[in-house]
């Protein structure tokens, strides 16, 4: 039996704090946890593209995104520095709440953001995998990219583990070659 679980994507709000950081918590270990401080400036730096999934119970998944420049990465803990000439839709952080996996959220997310960014011009997504991720990002279209520059391999030493940058393009066409499979 399948169960249909409805969920609302919105803009993150200064108010969602608490619960944002209560999901990181539960999906990230305390290297990889970002302060309350940081977070909020994200939202401010960002708003648009910081996004939640809310369920009944409250907010059950994020994501952290900002208009960016292909082959930026941005360090773990940094404040975003939104392009003025972006070409790019940088995923920061996704997370998902261990009570709503399995539906489907963080694809909803991302497919949310990556429609927003079509529709602005943007021509690529790119984002840095952690933990083991790359798999998902693949089914996404993602695919493995070298970071370039001396600033974009130091901040992506700045991630624990395993860290891989990754890239995706932007067809306009969001059923055409690299759109998420529906199975993801």
């Amino acid at each position: 039996m399948q169960f249909a679980y409805r969920h609302d994507i919105r803009a993150m709000r200064p108010a969602d704090l608490d619960a944002i950081l209560a999901v990181q918590a539960a999906c990230y270990p305390p290297a990889m946890q970002e302060a309350a401080g940081v977070v909020l400036a994200r939202m401010a730096q960002a708003g648009d593209s910081c996004v939640l999934a809310e369920d009944g119970e409250g907010v059950c998944a994020y994501l952290f995104a900002y208009p960016s420049r292909l082959g930026k990465v941005t360090p773990l803990g940094a404040q975003f520095d939104p392009a003025a000439h972006a070409d790019t839709l940088y995923l920061h952080d996704l997370a998902v709440a261990p009570r709503a996996h399995g539906r489907a959220l963080a694809r909803s997310l991302v497919g949310h953001l990556l429609a927003q960014a079509r529709r602005q011009g943007l021509s690529s997504s790119a984002l840095v995998s952690v933990q083991d991720t790359a798999a998902f990002w693949s089914r996404l279209g993602y695919r493995a990219a070298e970071a370039q520059g001396p600033a974009a391999r130091a901040a992506l030493a700045s991630y624990p583990g395993q860290a891989r940058y990754m890239v995706r393009a932007l067809d306009p066409d969001i059923t055409g070659p690299g759109a998420p499979s529906p199975n993801c």
